[in-house]
Formats: C-alpha cells, structure tokens, sequence
C-alpha cells in the first residue's frame, strides 16, 4: 500500500486506515525530518443510501501518536446549508452525530468540517447520500367533481439521483383510515432503473397511462364518483424499510329536488354534498352566477354538505374554499320553465279540481240512485208479502 519516490523524496500510502496514524521519519544522509500523521476516519450508516423521512447516523474516529485534540464538527447539507446535528457520543477518538430526518431533495455532497484549535486542523471531509423518495408531499389533497376524469400521480426521485439498487412498491386504496387497505398495483424497479408495474385490483375502474412522466407511479380513474373517495397511498421498499406518500381523493357532487325546470312561484333544493372530511379552515359556498348578495350562502367550517332553497332560476355555483383559496366549483343549471308550461301547469291544476267535483257529484248522484232503488225494491217486497197474507186468508174461509 506504499511507494518510495526517490528523486522526489516522497513516501506514497494508499488506503490509509486509522493504524497508519503515526510519526514518519525520513533520513537523507546526515539530514532526518519526522512529519505526524493525523488521520480522520468518516463512516455512515445505511453506507449513504436512505429512505426519505430516515435520520443517518454519522461516525467520526481519529488517530494520532499525538494526544487526540477535541474536536468541533460542523455539517453542511448538499445544498451548502448548515445543519445542527444531535451529538450522541463524544470522545477524543470517537464521535457519533445523528443528522435531521432527510428529504427527497437532500440527496448529493454533504460537507463535514472538522476543526481543532490545538493542533491547529480545518479540514472539510466530503461524504455522498442518496435519499430515495417522492418528490410529492408526504400528505396531499386532490378535489375532484362526480363523473369527471382524475389521474393521481406520484413523481419517484430514482433517476434523479442515480439510485444504483433495486427496490419494489405498491399503491394502495382505502376508503376511511380504519378500513382495509386494497391493493390496486405493485411495481418494481431494476438497479439499472426499469420500472415494471402490475395491476392488482378490479375492484373498480382504473388504468395505467401508458403515456406518463419517466419515474412516475400513475392511475387514471375515469367518471369518478363517491365510491372512488379516500386515500390512495404509494409506498417503496428497500431492505425491509418503507416509505410512504398519500393522495387523499375528495370528491363533490350536486343535485335538486324537484329534478327539472323551475316553474314561476315555485321552489328547489340544491345540495352540494363532499365525501370525506374537510380542513379545519374549508367550506362550502352556494351562490348564484351574476346574482346578488342574497344569492349567496355558506356552510360551516368542515361541514360536508350544504343545501340551499331557491326561487330564482339561472346557473348556480357551489365552491368548496379552504382559507381563501377555491379549491373545487361544480355548477348546476336551474331552468326556468316557459309561460305555456305555467299555463298547463294552472289548467291542469283547474282541470284536477273540477274532475275531482264532477266525480264527487257522480258518487253522490249513484248514492242517491242507488238509495231509491233499494227503498222501492223494499216497498215492493212488503207489498208482495202483504197479497200472499189475503190470499192464504181467502181459501181458509
């Protein structure tokens, strides 16, 4: 592991390992020059390759023939920021610093600068990590309308940062947090970073765009519906270690009582209604497109539906608003009903009235009919009775 350079009176070593650590003496006739060798050993754990969410624990060991000098240790991440580590063992040949919990983005070269006052040392020791991860947040809420086309998508950082290991994941649905997760497809991805996926699932329509972003896990579901809300979670796994990221699909719908056109006079109830819980600061509005103050109602904070009572025909507009912001709008179109719509409307109601009476005057007439015919077939039956009574009468005489 070693090298005499004469003509340049150099000594080569490679691989230096912390026993090389000591005084080097070099004689050149009657001249002798002794030179220390300090050596610093930087190892990490997971050998640099972690999961998003994971905290690397870092180990730095000296030796010197010299008494070993305390040490202050300073990291920066790949992006030149500082970061605090937590010093979790501390002695004059071993420290041991846990790092902050990593991010997809803190991939790259970090920089551990190491100084001493006495002897005097700055020296910056450069160390490569890899975090694989999502490039989405770890939580998401996507809004989505009834019978609409949603595709949820979860961007994998592999190529990115080069990532050199094979690795497998699925995608799993679920409607409520304390139901049975199903899976919908696992994948899995090659060292040399080709991505197979396999659908898992029937339990209700959905694709795989076979057009889509390089490194992307994507599901495509077509006319969504409330049955299609929940949470929809991808998760990688490396050597027994997960890492997950969620979508959590809300979807709103709108109807009317009675269904059709609004006749002159008449009322309808709208309702907006959301399939899952909202953030505390979200909420339903109903409002009517170029309409008035009075047009306009609002639900409460995380109420999940709202129905309003209308009059006035046009095109209404319910909004889901988290803060300020409008997350989601469905518009539903109230037709007003023509005149001669009206006029049926009356004639038939005029025409229900009097059929109503005329049948009414029927029944009464049929009773009465009815009534004389039974007291006459009465009066008959005594009368009968009353010529067979004289004629028994007569032959016994």
């Amino acid at each position: 592991r070693s090298d005499i350079k004469l003509q340049y009176k150099q000594l080569w070593v490679w691989n230096l390992k912390l026993s090389d650590a000591g005084i080097y003496t070099c004689e050149y006739g009657p001249h002798k020059v002794r030179t220390s060798l300090h050596i610093f050993k930087l190892t990490i754990s997971s050998d640099g390759h972690f999961l998003q969410n994971e905290v690397p624990e870092l180990i730095l060991m000296q030796n010197s023939s010299s008494p070993l000098p305390d040490l202050s240790i300073t990291l920066f991440d790949s992006n030149n920021n500082r970061v605090t580590p937590e010093l979790q063992n501390k002695s004059r040949q071993k420290y041991i610093v846990n790092l902050k919990k990593l991010e997809a983005m803190d991939s790259g070269t970090w920089v551990c600068q190491v100084h001493s006052d006495s002897p005097l040392i700055n020296r910056n020791i450069f160390f490569a990590v890899k975090v694989l991860g999502f490039q989405n947040p770890g939580l998401e809420r996507k809004y989505a309308t009834v019978d609409s086309t949603v595709i949820l998508s979860w961007r994998l950082n592999f190529q990115k940062i080069k990532w050199k290991e094979g690795f497998t994941g699925q995608l799993n649905w679920k409607q409520q947090e304390s139901a049975n997760a199903h899976e919908l497809l696992d994948f899995n991805v090659t060292a040399q970073g080709q991505l197979h996926e396999t659908k898992k699932s029937s339990r209700f329509l959905f694709a795989i765009p076979e057009r889509k972003p390089e490194s992307t896990i994507e599901v495509e579901l077509p006319k969504v519906h409330f049955s299609h809300s929940g949470q929809y979670q991808c998760q990688l796994e490396y050597q027994g270690r997960h890492v997950q990221s969620k979508i959590e699909l809300v979807v709103m719908g709108v109807s009317a009582n009675p269904v059709g056109p609004l006749s002159s006079g008449a009322n309808m109830t709208l309702t907006c209604q959301v399939s899952g819980l909202l953030p505390p600061n979200a909420y339903l509005r109903w409002e009517r497109v170029n309409g008035t103050k009075t047009d306009i109602k609002d639900s409460k904070q995380q109420e999940v539906k709202l129905a309003v009572n209308i009059s006035a025909a046009g095109l209404w507009s319910c909004h889901l608003i988290e803060g300020n912001d409008r997350k989601i709008s469905l518009q539903y179109h109230v037709e007003e009903a023509p005149v001669w719509i009206n006029y049926v409307i009356i004639g038939a109601s005029v025409g229900g009235s009097l059929l109503v009476f005329a049948l009414g005057c029927l029944c009464i007439i049929s009773g009465i009919s009815w009534h004389r015919r039974r007291q006459r077939a009465k009066r008959m039956a005594q009368a009968r009775q009353y010529l067979l009574e004289n004629k028994t009468c007569q032959c016994q005489r």
